[in-house]
């Protein structure tokens, strides 16, 4: 019986020492020089470097198309100890909570192992076309989706941590990044970028549960630390310019094209050869549309009514007998048939676009609305008539005008933004804390002044109440 030994080495061992056949890896001349240093080496590592070391022996089964020799690479052991360090601790957390918090955790953690898989094979798969890397990308795909599904539906006392896990998962989409020109954020900043969005439940866990359970609170530091700066740091150490493909590795299949139905008929043929030639015709040949044709019309000679339809007695409005104004069961029911407008799609929730900075944001007569953005507004930011809205921006003005019910979420970076705030109620304004981890501290903004005329003009301080 032949025993295969699968090593792991901080650096690896020299080319020399290694044998590659058609069979699998052969260790003989490796282990019959190292052989006796072997129990020594796997006493002698301790700590993260050692317990990594020990989880990549395996005996028995070799390597399959390399996959266990790419699993020791340098990168793809930090991301395993990004999953034993930071990962592991949010599904510890959630298992003293249960529930649907549990159930998020376990697919996040699901999420991380299936990127670990696809890091494996991008070391071994030649860089594919868009067809070929949504195929690549499925797997990871079909866990995000099962987090957005538990999001769905009738909310749940456990819709924040849903909310949180669902959302954070995007931060996994920087190992799609292909180059500058493939519509993505550098790895680094869509990290920084996809957890921005997500930190907006977070910190509505940590506002609800700061004095009322410790679990929650722990759960949601722990997953914040999973991607800032747990991903953070590891794209920026080892993908910093996005994942490097395989040179020489196999290539990455496509998405299998569709069989026909039996029965069906044959698709059309191509349209003739013409449609796709351009024939280049003399500007005065070609028909003019739009005002052109127009003026072309117009300068013609032509008559310009001899088109038009004539107006007969019975059509002018004061001989018309249907001038009651009264408006019928039929005619409203077609009116309201009749869409206002041909285009109809899904409502865009989001800003689509590529600009990272715009020049104004105004949210007008929204009740009961949570809202988060990362543009950089150069100049305001304004709520007005609204109701028991949450916000989070970076503006150095933000303007409150006609509000009940508005909390502000600033960050850090928007903490020396000024505030203007005019006939509105239950204004509060949350920043972080001193710590890096520490609890969002929660302000109220005053609403009730005092006016006493002194020295000829009247000074103006809010109320302040105090109890014994």
């Amino acid at each position: 019986m032949m025993l295969l030994l699968h090593l792991h080495y901080d650096s690896p061992p020299s080319p020399r020492g290694l044998h590659v056949s058609s069979s699998g890896w052969s260790l003989t001349s490796l282990l019959s020089r190292n052989g006796r240093q072997f129990g020594e080496e796997v006493g002698s590592r301790g700590g993260a470097a050692g317990g990594a070391f020990r989880r990549r022996i395996s005996t028995g089964v070799a390597p399959e198309d390399g996959g266990d020799a790419f699993a020791m690479d340098p990168s793809i052991v930090a991301f395993d100890d990004l999953i034993s360090q930071h990962v592991n601790r949010v599904t510890s957390a959630a298992e003293k909570i249960g529930g649907q918090v549990l159930d998020v955790s376990k697919i996040i953690a699901e999420a991380f192992n299936v990127q670990k898989e696809l890091l494996i094979k991008i070391k071994q798969t030649q860089k594919p076309d868009m067809a070929g890397m949504v195929e690549f990308l499925k797997p990871l795909n079909e866990v995000m989706a099962k987090a957005s599904a538990l999001t769905e539906g009738r909310r749940s006392d456990s819709f924040l941590h849903l909310k949180t896990g669902a959302d954070s998962l995007a931060a996994l989409a920087w190992i799609a990044y292909t180059g500058k020109d493939c519509g993505m954020s550098m790895p680094i900043a869509h990290v920084e970028e996809s957890w921005q969005m997500a930190e907006f439940y977070c910190n509505k866990i940590l506002v609800e549960y700061r004095n009322k359970d410790a679990n929650h609170v722990e759960w949601a530091k722990a997953l914040k630390e999973v991607y800032v700066p747990g991903l953070r740091d590891y794209v920026k150490s080892h993908h910093r310019l996005g994942p490097v493909w395989s040179a020489t590795g196999k290539i990455a299949a496509s998405a299998p094209a569709k069989a026909p139905t039996p029965g069906a008929p044959a698709p059309p043929p191509p349209p003739p050869a013409s449609l796709f030639t351009e024939t280049t015709q003399p500007s005065s040949s070609q028909p003019k549309v739009g005002m052109s044709a127009v003026f072309q019309e117009i300068s013609s000679g032509k008559p310009v009514t001899a088109g038009l339809r004539k107006v007969t007695d019975d059509m002018k409005t004061k001989n018309r007998v249907d001038r009651s104004g009264v408006v019928t069961a039929a005619e409203k029911e077609n009116r309201a048939g009749s869409p206002a407008f041909s285009k109809t799609g899904p409502p865009k929730l989001e800003l689509q676009m590529g600009r990272k900075k715009v020049n104004n944001i105004t949210v007008d007569k929204c009740t009961k609305m949570g809202w988060y953005s990362r543009l950089d507004v150069v100049a305001a930011c304004e709520i007005v008539n609204c109701s028991g809205v949450e916000v989070q921006w970076l503006a150095p003005t933000v303007s409150v005008d006609n509000t009940a019910g508005c909390q502000l979420y600033l960050s850090k970076d928007a903490l020396e933004a000024s505030i203007t705030t005019a006939k509105s109620s239950e204004i509060n304004v949350l920043v972080p804390g001193s710590e890096p981890d520490g609890d969002w501290i929660e302000q109220a903004l005053p609403q009730q002044y005092v006016h006493v005329f002194k020295d000829g003009q009247f000074v103006t301080t809010p109320v302040s109440h105090s109890g014994a």
